[in-house]
């Protein structure tokens, strides 16, 4: 039996199904979660090779996802391959990934479909979809630690031993964003190889703007409150350890040799005591500033404050294309930059390879 199981979620994708199916073959079992279709999705699939598993009504890609991994697990697999069944990911890009997996078994691997902008300077992403991905992507790279270009590919391989281990309970989209960041605060790494990017403007997206991207925010929005209060504390910390016990000793020592030369002017004594002070505190709270991880808290604090400015510039983005301007994009290539993010967290980074696999 392969060490792999290749899973597709599935809601009305009759005209592509069995050609996605039929590729996938090619590189393991294919098992498809048919979420409730209303039309000949799961016979397609099934013609083509694939076996099925019918949900009884629609309940979201995630309920769909966990299904499968469900099935996954009880047959044994090694790793799970997702992608989608709408034609968007490229089925012969399968051994790719795999190949990434084989190198880096302690990972999830993502194929990311934005190296360097290529899919953005080529025009296949739709603008407005490519704001809301690089936006979540911002901040998943800041609370996973990890400068991913594409946080929102569903085209994936997760290893069986975290599925076991993590149990996601998002629904919908949700739960490709829950998975990466607990699979990060579990210690596993997150790995990126680019996949090609494709779109097809005549087929409607399954994620829905207001519903997906309100659960995606919500979840979003909890994780940064929680890791705000934890990094706030770390900050007073550290503007606060001059002070300590500690630092005291040495501290006192140093301060010793600093005014003895003083010892028989008072007022030229407190005021070398007065510039020592001031000097230690100065450069440990410079030293906190440049730090990396302040930096990156500080990008991300403005960015959250931020958010109401890019939700008005997001609803007001269609009346404002009308009149040629394009606010929103701008916008968020400059707050929501994860390129100057992954130069804060690059010396975080250390434990979270991000792999380029450039073979084509």
């Amino acid at each position: 039996m392969s060490d792999h199981l290749i899973l597709i979620p599935v809601f009305d994708e009759a005209l592509t199904i069995e050609g996605v199916v039929t590729r996938a073959r090619r590189h393991g079992a294919v098992l498809v979660i048919d979420d409730g279709s209303s039309d000949e999705s799961a016979a397609l699939a099934a013609r083509a090779g694939a076996d099925v598993l019918r949900l009884a009504r629609r309940s979201g890609k995630g309920q769909a996802l966990r299904r499968g991994f469900a099935e996954a697990l009880a047959r044994g697999a090694e790793r799970v391959v997702t992608l989608d069944g709408d034609g968007q990911h490229d089925p012969d890009e399968i051994p790719r990934l795999l190949h990434a997996a084989a190198s880096s078994p302690d990972a999830v691997v993502i194929g990311g479909r934005l190296g360097r902008g290529a899919a953005a300077a080529n025009g296949v992403i739709p603008a407005g979809r490519l704001c809301a991905m690089r936006v979540a992507g911002f901040f998943i790279d800041w609370l996973t630690g990890c400068p991913l270009t594409d946080t929102q590919s569903g085209f994936r391989v997760y290893p069986v031993r975290l599925l076991e281990t993590i149990a996601p309970r998002g629904g919908g989209f949700v739960l490709e964003s829950e998975v990466l960041i607990r699979a990060a605060a579990g210690g596993w790494r997150l790995v990126e190889t680019p996949v090609t990017a494709r779109h097809f403007p005549e087929r409607r997206s399954r994620f829905r703007p207001v519903r997906d991207g309100v659960a995606v925010g919500a979840l979003l929005a909890g994780e940064i409150l929680r890791r705000f209060r934890r990094e706030a504390a770390l900050g007073a910390a550290a503007l606060l350890r001059p002070f300590t016990a500690a630092r005291r000793r040495p501290r006192h020592r140093e301060l010793a040799e600093i005014t003895a030369p003083y010892r028989g002017n008072p007022a030229a004594c407190a005021t070398a005591v007065g510039v020592f002070f001031v000097h230690r505190t100065a450069a440990t709270w410079r030293d906190w500033w440049g730090d990396p991880r302040a930096r990156a808290f500080r990008a991300v604090g403005l960015a959250a404050a931020l958010t109401p400015v890019l939700l008005a510039l997001a609803l007001l983005r269609p009346g404002l294309r009308r009149i040629g301007l394009d606010l929103l994009g701008p916008f968020v290539r400059a707050v929501y930059s994860q390129e100057r993010l992954a130069r804060a967290l690059a010396p975080q980074a250390a434990a979270a390879e991000v792999v380029a696999w450039r073979e084509r």
